[in-house]
């Protein structure tokens, strides 16, 4: 399964990873449909780190999105990529978003 190239979700929204290095890390970007105050698409730099697979296995990976220029949270990423038996292969991912919030008190309502 490899990781870099161009992906599509559910929603819509494209992740690009460039090449992923002999250490696992990479970056890229992540153009989301989805935005917490509407309007058109925005492209944000990513950066993550893939752990390498024994064999047989899947890569497990994780990665973190800022989300540049529209809003003023950041998303955290952790997946695992698998390949069918006619060779199409899947990324299946959680996510935590974490908004900034004034104070303390309003911490509660900060992570999605």
């Amino acid at each position: 399964c490899q990781l870099s190239g161009l992906w599509r979700n559910e929603q819509d929204s494209l992740m690009e990873i460039s090449a992923v290095r002999d250490n696992g890390d990479f970056q890229g970007k992540y153009v989301t449909q989805v935005t917490l105050a509407g309007g058109c698409a925005h492209a944000s730099p990513l950066k993550g780190t893939q752990q390498q697979p024994g064999e047989g296995g899947w890569p497990t990976f994780a990665f973190t999105v800022h989300w540049d220029k529209f809003s003023n949270a950041t998303t955290a990423f952790a997946g695992q990529c698998f390949v069918d038996a006619a060779g199409k292969e899947t990324l299946t991912t959680m996510w935590l978003l974490r908004e900034a919030v004034g104070s303390l008190e309003e911490d509660w309502k900060a992570t999605r």
